[in-house]
């Protein structure tokens, strides 16, 4: 994994590598970062460039021996612990019982989520563990030589899993063996053993902005510009949700997006608003969602606009015509923010298996009064 190929987070890219030149680079990094932002690639890119023979200033090289055996995860001094669970009665959930299928999935999916991975490896329902004999393992293979006579890293993915058994690594810590590298990939650093966290350095993961967003999901042939700048605006700075809502929304969100509008807005007696509510009740549930979540985002875009006229909008020009309309409408701020609370209830109520036509014919009249400011009957909220 190159820099470069790590989506967004130049800050930290740059701190790790000041640290790396000025020599300062502690031995416990903890790498933390909202779920797809990039925690598991950073660390990867970081482990790359610094056993890469021939890095430049910025990023290694990608092609040299080093490179390419940390491409394939195949690196002898390389080592991974992250959060697994029983393969059979009478053993212990230890990450080497499952290593094969970990890199496979980390080649597949880097930014993919615990919960992926513990689908990947057919956990069900099973909690993920990272155990006291795991980390017993960890100090044991760290105390050796490291393999090709350089540094040696362990990666550990998901430290928030490590109960008080993790306190079992405290002097590995403190006290590494020489050139030995400890990175921790966290998603929620609160969630880690205080004693582990105080003894570690933090880099600080941002969200991901939708900009750098839809210019990855494009150079990487993911999606055509308007779609990844759709998926960018409705994946709230993680990579990984712009991935699924790229995937499962299958046609273009802004036609009926602006059908919905127009059903609110024409004078139709609301039969252009129940043929709105049939046709999306015969998609599947996320595809409700994602057209819901796409209009809370255009809606929310609408209200920036309305007071901060002069920054451009980074969407698509049919797009940016909607929010300019939208905000040019005569509904009050706070009507504005309860339509979003509105859209947002009838999400929530799709994702509990509510009757999905009357949910989106009522949220259709809902609208149709607050966009209009129109009082709506008490009993109708």
């Amino acid at each position: 994994m190159l820099f470069s190929n790590v989506v967004g987070q130049q800050p930290a890219k740059d701190g790790l590598l000041t640290m790396w030149r000025n020599n300062v680079l502690p031995h416990a990094l903890l790498i933390n970062g909202h779920e797809g932002t990039g925690g598991l690639p950073m660390a990867l890119a970081l482990a790359q460039f610094i056993f890469c023979e021939n890095k430049t200033e910025n990023d290694s090289c990608g092609q040299c021996a080093g490179c390419s055996k940390v491409t394939r995860l195949e690196h002898a001094d390389l080592h991974f612990s992250f959060p697994t669970i029983v393969p059979k009665p009478g053993t212990k959930a230890m990450s080497r019982h499952y290593i094969g299928e970990f890199k496979e999935f980390v080649k597949q999916s880097p930014y993919g989520t615990t919960y992926d991975w513990l689908q990947h490896i057919e956990a069900e329902n099973k909690q993920g563990n990272l155990t006291a004999e795991e980390c017993r393992e960890i100090i044991d293979t760290l105390n050796l030589k490291s393999y090709e006579g350089g540094k040696k890293i362990l990666i550990m993915w998901r430290p928030e899993y490590l109960g008080k058994e993790g306190n079992i690594l405290l002097k590995l810590i403190e006290e590494p063996p020489a050139d030995t590298l400890l990175i921790f990939v966290a998603e929620n650093s609160e969630d880690i053993l205080q004693t582990i966290r105080s003894r570690t350095q933090e880099v600080k993961l941002a969200p991901i902005s939708p900009a750098e967003i839809a210019l990855a999901l494009t150079t990487r042939s993911l999606a055509d510009p308007k779609r990844a700048a759709q998926a960018a605006h409705m994946a709230l700075g993680s990579y990984t949700e712009a991935l699924r809502l790229i995937r499962e929304s299958e046609n273009d969100l802004y036609p009926e997006a602006s059908r919905l509008l127009k059903a609110i807005l024409g004078n139709n007696k609301g039969t252009e608003l129940a043929k709105f509510a049939e046709d999306w009740s015969k998609n599947g549930r996320e595809q409700q969602k994602n057209l819901l979540n796409y209009i809370i985002q255009l809606i929310e875009q609408s209200i920036r606009y309305r007071f901060t006229q002069n920054d451009a909008i980074a969407l698509p020009d049919e797009e940016i015509k909607f929010v300019k309309y939208f905000a040019s409408l005569p509904i009050p701020v706070n009507g504005l923010s309860e339509l979003v609370t509105t859209i947002s209830n009838t999400i929530y109520y799709i994702e509990r298996n509510a009757h999905s036509r009357t949910q989106l014919h009522a949220l259709g009249i809902r609208m149709q009064y607050l966009i209009k400011n129109k009082p709506l009957d008490p009993a109708f909220k």
